[in-house]
């Protein structure tokens, strides 16, 4: 798998072009036809860091946060169920380490030096 197949597995029901979705990747130093690697902290947080963004361009198009109404049900909800899955995304990508960090795996730090 590829990253930018992994890409749209992240991203899966949302339809890009895949150049729009070549783009995301590079801004986020990842080659779309590279290898993915599930074991790179580094490869993953970036991943997530493209998923985000591709949310975040959705979430700026105002035509989809109109009011629809199917049958006798609202569909008004997309906003904000979108804005939590940003939310959910940006807090994950916080919590995650890159490959530097888990290869120094030190928990441990020096509040004061003399």
């Amino acid at each position: 798998m590829n990253n930018l197949q992994r890409l749209q597995l992240e991203t899966k029901g949302i339809s890009l072009e895949q150049d729009e979705l070549t783009i995301y990747l590079q801004e986020n130093e990842l080659k779309p036809f590279d290898e993915y690697n599930p074991q790179s902290a580094t490869n993953k947080k970036r991943i997530y860091q493209s998923a985000l963004s591709v949310l975040e361009s959705i979430a700026n198009n105002p035509a989809l946060m109109k009011s629809v109404k199917l049958d006798d049900m609202t569909v008004s909800d997309f906003h904000e169920n979108l804005m939590n899955r940003i939310d959910q995304l940006e807090r994950k990508i916080r919590k995650l380490k890159t490959d530097e960090q888990v290869a120094n795996n030190s928990n441990v730090f020096i509040l004061f030096n003399n």
